[in-house]
């Protein structure tokens, strides 16, 4: 009887030492919690860690673990933790989006895929596991099927202006231009100040020649953003197709300066100058174009052109020459060069 009385007490203590353990565990997962939302990286893993060694069958600690390990950018440590839990709830959605995102991390975007798409045929109401599906698709460039995600998505929050503008990307590189300008503006109406909103909403307009519209947009990006050599060399590459070589060449010049390796805006900037009248001036300019772009035909064209401008005839003549076998060169498509025509 004694021992059967042992047996009884013992019993008893243990229950209670885990119900203690449970309690002490909730604590930490709601303190967790709370650092997590606050930004306190630090102390939401520390919360959790100590909650897995209370717990280690709970899921909410290791939804907690995973997620604070993949905010913390400690990817080693969440991909531990992520196909640990994956494996004892396979079925949890969560777990297998952030196990997702670690992939997409560390550049295993296949392996990405599997699990975000996994984690969607669980639970396909989450606006945040089809956007993030269509980060990894853009990444890949698989745009038709990065747009089907966000169609998804929008359909659950119309209100978030950033997949409205990657709806707009993925529209714009499968060929559906006037649907991407509509995503775009609509961006832009949810959000005026987004990001480089209007360098996208322009881009899109100078794509189908609606190079006026394109300029607008892009003279507001360059207001919000003066040192961004993309939006600088777009703006100046319209003015250039415009007709408008003074106002060009600024934003061309600026572009050169920012990104000294853009080819493309040295190029144009040198063929600028010599519309312009300044052969003298343009003739670096796109001997530098040539250095960063080798095997691009048009830059000797236009350098063909200042030299003859300036009486250098036999240079002329020898980058003519040059501007043919380059372009000779150039692979076919549909019986066309690829490429510049000048």
């Amino acid at each position: 009887m004694r021992s059967a009385g042992i047996i009884v007490v013992g019993l008893f203590l243990l229950a209670g030492g885990l119900c203690r353990a449970q309690e002490d565990a909730q604590k930490l997962i709601r303190s967790g919690k709370d650092s997590l939302e606050a930004g306190d990286l630090r102390r939401a893993t520390a919360d959790f860690e100590k909650a897995r060694q209370l717990a280690p069958d709970n899921v909410e600690v290791n939804r907690g673990l995973l997620l604070t390990y993949l905010e913390a950018g400690q990817l080693h440590e969440a991909e531990a933790v992520g196909t640990s839990a994956a494996a004892r709830w396979p079925q949890d959605a969560q777990i297998q989006h952030w196990l997702g995102l670690v992939y997409f991390k560390t550049g295993r975007n296949e392996q990405a895929l599997e699990s975000l798409q996994r984690s969607e045929k669980i639970d396909g109401s989450l606006f945040d596991i089809h956007f993030d599906t269509a980060l990894v698709l853009l990444e890949t460039k698989q745009y038709s099927p990065a747009a089907d995600e966000l169609e998804k998505a929008i359909k659950l929050n119309s209100s978030d202006a950033l997949a409205h503008v990657l709806l707009g990307r993925a529209y714009q590189n499968s060929n559906r231009t006037l649907q991407a300008i509509s995503e775009f503006q609509g961006a832009l109406r949810i959000d005026p100040n987004l990001p480089l909103g209007h360098y996208h909403l322009g881009f899109a307009y100078a794509s189908v020649g609606r190079n006026p519209e394109a300029i607008a947009e892009y003279e507001k990006e360059v207001a919000r953003s003066p040192e961004n050599p993309n939006v600088r060399y777009e703006l100046g590459h319209c003015l250039l197709e415009t007709g408008d070589w003074t106002s060009a060449m600024a934003h061309l010049k600026k572009a050169t300066e920012l990104a000294p390796q853009n080819g493309d805006a040295a190029y144009d900037l040198g063929k600028a100058m010599v519309l312009e009248g300044d052969a003298a001036g343009a003739i670096p300019v796109l001997r530098r174009a040539i250095e960063l772009n080798p095997a691009d035909p048009s830059p000797h064209y236009q350098l063909a052109r200042a030299l003859e401008k300036t009486g250098n005839a036999d240079e002329a003549k020898l980058e003519r020459q040059r501007f043919a076998e380059l372009k000779k060169a150039q692979p076919q498509t549909g019986g066309m060069a690829t490429g510049r025509i000048q």
